[in-house]
């Protein structure tokens, strides 16, 4: 029997704004959202994707290795380009994404690692190891593991058991999670998981599919059953300019989460940032990307205000 992998993108220690105290963020692939705001657009698909960072790359005339270093053909000499690492012209290479399986073979062959591969497979215990190696940071902060994504409970039996393992090892847990997901998997890591950070984007079902995809019901009734259940919820609000910044959108979130009572145990903010637009680049994808001005520290702070009068406590990211 083949044993059971997960697909990570990202595993960032000492994290304090996913869950509380000082935690491990794991960030699995693989998302059945398309918010165009995106932070990490790498972590949408769920198999693993070459990335190139032009401002790595050191030209053909000094490097080039990843020309003949592609089965497939993938990659030529492209334009030439002025280095930001040496102020000169250089010819960097050009992807053709048509022919490029995601081998990782240029990767191997790219020194300055401008082509690099996204994602990454561990077993558990390869993942418990890790999650193991801060457990005195844990322990004196209130801590513990956060497993993020994409969409993490896309891959459910992996989730699963990382939170059998953590609570049996008594690990603080916690699960940053979309709410896009069947039932049955947030049933199943009920009892192994402390606290469920729960993405709150629109409340106008229609908007929210028109924009991102997909309707919120789901969402919506997951977030009614896990409080019913006795699960714990610090409910996200991502504040995305001519989304869901408004003083009606905004009452609308807050009478809902006034709905799932105790269970929620704070409301966080998480202001528009515009970090995700150059890793759409790296990826060279096209996509219905949002590139707006972020949101103000005054408006931000009106919304907060506005959720803190509704009884609700309220904090920014």
């Amino acid at each position: 029997m083949e044993e059971l992998k997960g697909k990570f993108y990202d595993i960032q220690g000492f994290s304090v704004h996913d869950g509380p105290g000082i935690r491990l963020t794991l960030f699995m692939k693989g998302c059945p959202l398309r918010c165009p705001w995106c932070h990490s657009p790498e972590s949408i698909a769920f198999h693993s994707e070459l990335n190139w960072m032009e401002v790595k790359c050191e030209g053909i005339e000094k490097c080039g290795k990843c020309l003949t270093a592609c089965p497939q053909g993938a990659i030529s000499p492209g334009e030439n380009k002025k280095s930001l690492q040496h102020n000169t012209e250089i010819q960097v290479v050009h992807v053709d994404r048509s022919k490029c399986d995601n081998c990782g073979a240029c990767t191997a062959a790219c020194l300055p690692k401008a082509l690099y591969l996204c994602g990454t497979d561990y077993t558990v215990e390869e993942i418990m190891e890790i999650i193991r190696r801060d457990v005195p940071f844990y322990r004196q902060s209130g801590g513990g593991i956060t497993l993020s994504g994409g969409e993490c409970l896309c891959q459910p039996r992996f989730v699963l058991e990382v939170l059998k393992r953590c609570k049996a090892e008594g690990i603080h847990t916690a699960v940053d999670t979309t709410g896009y997901v069947d039932w049955k998997h947030i049933e199943a890591i009920l009892p192994y998981t402390d606290l469920f950070l729960y993405d709150l984007k629109q409340m106008n079902s229609e908007l929210h599919k028109r924009v991102i995809g997909v309707p919120n019901g789901r969402i919506l009734e997951n977030a009614r059953k896990i409080a019913a259940a006795g699960g714990k919820l610090q409910i996200r609000i991502p504040v995305i300019p001519r989304f869901n910044d408004s003083v009606n959108a905004f009452a609308a979130a807050g009478r809902f989460i006034l709905e799932l009572g105790d269970a929620v145990e704070v409301v966080q903010l998480l202001p528009y940032h515009t970090l995700g637009v150059v890793k759409y680049e790296r990826l060279q994808k096209e996509a219905p990307v949002l590139v707006a001005e972020p949101p103000s520290e005054e408006l931000v702070a009106a919304r907060k205000k506005q959720l803190e009068d509704m009884g609700l406590k309220v904090m920014i990211h």
